[in-house]
């Protein structure tokens, strides 16, 4: 007689009375290759397994979604046999280091290795062995060797829900470009429904959207024969509300397995309109719920798993874009006051933190420039100049000898600023100077002689010739250029000119007192309105910016200047303050104080004025 070993199932005897497991594996084989669902599959892979390990007496394989489980036991070995918290906790381990584990027992060793596929653990395969029959090496080969099949068991799986995404996905999009073709939201809707109700063999199929809380049926399929069935809106409107207060898909009557859902509403449906099962999946737009889609059906095979995803992936692609379409139809009064409605909420709801607190800063600026008042001035580049400005010109015909100062320099009253050649004048006195001792000699000559007449006439010629050389004399004098007060040279150089010619009055020198400032100021044309006399304001030139330096207006000029593109008219101010660094012709910007106005009028004012101007231009 033969002994049978633990892992040993009943068997036929041969006619030598050895007993035959060939019936047996063939039964386990056919079992492995026709297997419809993972679990037989599992199961007639792990009684093989088993039958090829020497000295097991138990085993389990788990499976679960990957990596991130719940894993949980589809087949166990022998069949009837519990599992032994060991094996569990072996398992658990395997599972938790994703690599073999190796634990050694009393009897044996307990060995566990998980299922890993492209870096994802799938799961995993435990054995407990008794004796000395397999190493644990060996054991760990068969295991992985073993393991090819559950690999290819989901790479199958994986196939297969490839290929059921890509069908769900081309009628969904199919499904999506329908609705596009439509331009106005009742005409999507309409095809909609329609093509669920053909592709589907649904009949009737409906649309809701949710306004105030409660589904409004809006289309309906096959909607010419409901003229006299319109009392059974209600139910659909009811079944509608289930699905969108569960925010759930709802199904009539509910498969074995189906999470639990009230189905109170669409089981009166079924009655009421003899239908064998009803479908409502809920529309989703932007989280919210914004309506459902129910779907009746007669016969007995029902919606199916896959009809219920394809109807389901079908509302989360089309939904948005009849909502979208809804939305553009209405008219423009009800569009304004929903996004006005919208931001209301959002401001007082609970949360948009962001935009509440930038409500608050653009409350508080609106405030604060509503309220803000500031001085207004006029700003104008400025020049400095002298109070009172003299002009030194050449007092006759000549020709320049030298030159003592340019300008800048500081002067006192009587300085020589230049000279002018005397050599001509130097000569006219001397020849004048020569005639006069002839005539003199030519008097004294007639006096002796008694020649009264003549030396009356002679005496005359003298006196004359005294005069020449008087204006003589002082043109000489007026050779030397003096400085007619203390001031400052504002202009007049000179040094390139000596020896040329200058004509009487010719300007050579400018000459300013160093005590008397005035401001003069080039205001825009768009400004002049603003400025009146006796306005005050400050000056600070470019060379002292730090010097605020206090003027008061004195005159407008009314002739106007262009220069940079600019049109301004000449102002004059006079200069309250005086410093020993001020020198003429410094150049800066000037602000004139006009009066106190809000800070938003006076920074919109050039805006509000070429509007002003413009609206002008284009007024009929």
């Amino acid at each position: 007689m033969t002994t049978e070993s633990p892992n040993d199932t009943p068997a036929r005897r041969d006619g030598t009375g050895q007993v035959s497991y060939a019936i047996f594996d063939q039964a386990l084989w056919t079992r492995f290759s026709e297997a419809d669902s993972v679990e037989g599959f599992v199961e007639s892979w792990l009684a093989l397994l088993a039958r090829n390990l020497t000295g097991v007496t138990s085993a389990v394989a788990l499976i679960g979604d990957p990596d991130t489980g719940p894993f949980a036991p589809v087949a166990r070995w022998p069949e009837e046999a519990a599992i032994s918290p060991a094996l569990m906790a072996a398992t658990e381990r395997a599972l938790g280091k994703r690599q073999p584990i190796l634990t050694r027992t009393e009897e044996g060793h307990e060995i566990a290795l998980p299922f890993l596929m492209d870096g994802q653990l799938y799961g995993a395969v435990s054995v407990t062995m008794q004796g000395e029959a397999m190493t644990p090496g060996e054991v760990v080969r068969h295991l992985r060797w073993g393991a090819g099949w559950i690999e290819v068991l989901l790479r199958r799986d994986q196939g297969r829900s490839f290929e059921r995404l890509q069908a769900r996905t081309a009628k969904a999009l199919s499904m999506l470009a329908t609705v596009l073709e439509q331009k106005r939201f009742n005409a999507a809707a309409n095809a909609l429904v329609t093509e669920l109700a053909r592709s589907l063999k649904c009949d009737p199929v409906s649309l809701g959207l949710m306004k105030r809380g409660n589904a409004k049926v809006v289309t309906v399929s096959h909607a010419s024969g409901w003229g006299k069935r319109m009392s059974l809106m209600r139910d659909i409107r009811a079944a509608m509300n289930e699905a969108a207060d569960q925010e759930a898909v709802v199904l009539y009557p509910p498969p074995p397995g189906w999470d639990y859902r009230v189905t109170l509403a669409h089981e009166e449906l079924v009655r009421t309109h003899r239908a064998d099962s009803v479908l409502s999946v809920p529309i989703q737009y932007d989280g919210d719920i914004i309506g459902a889609l129910t779907l009746e059906k007669a016969g007995p095979e029902g919606f199916d798993e896959e009809t219920v995803e394809l109807v389901d992936v079908i509302a989360t692609v089309v939904g948005p874009v009849i909502e979208e379409k809804r939305r553009n139809d209405r008219i423009l009064i009800v569009k304004v006051f929903e996004v006005i409605g919208n931001q209301v909420k959002r401001l007082l709801g609970p949360s948009h933190f962001g935009r509440k607190l930038a409500t608050l800063i653009f409350a508080g600026l609106v405030w604060y420039f509503a309220t803000a008042i500031t001085t207004f001035t006029v700003t104008a580049p400025a020049q400095l100049q002298g109070t009172v400005q003299r002009t030194v010109v050449a007092p006759f015909n000549g020709y320049i000898a030298d030159e003592q100062v340019q300008a800048g320099a500081v002067v006192t009253e009587g300085q020589v600023l230049a000279r002018l050649d005397d050599q001509d004048l130097a000569l006219e006195q001397l020849r004048l100077v020569t005639s006069r001792g002839q005539r003199q000699a030519e008097y004294a000559q007639a006096l002796a002689g008694r020649q009264r007449a003549e030396a009356n006439i002679i005496e005359s010629q003298i006196r004359q010739i005294d005069s020449q050389i008087a204006l003589v004399e002082e043109q000489i004098a007026r050779t030397e250029i003096r400085a007619p007060f203390d001031g400052v040279v504002v202009s007049g150089d000179l040094s390139q000119k000596i020896g040329a010619t200058v004509e009487r009055g010719e300007e050579l020198f400018k000459i300013a007192p160093p005590d008397g400032w005035r401001v003069v100021l080039e205001v825009d044309e768009r400004d002049l309105a603003e400025i009146a006399p006796g306005q005050t304001g400050q000056l600070r030139v470019s060379s002292l910016p730090d010097l605020p330096l206090l003027y008061k207006i004195e005159r407008i000029t009314p002739v106007s200047d262009q220069r940079e593109g600019r049109n301004f008219f000449r102002v004059d101010a006079s200069l309250e303050e005086n410093d020993p660094r001020l020198r003429p012709s410094m150049e800066g910007i000037a602000r004139t104080e006009i009066d106190e106005r809000l800070l938003f009028a006076v920074w919109t004012r050039p805006l509000v004025n070429w509007a002003k101007l413009t609206f002008w231009r284009w007024m009929p």
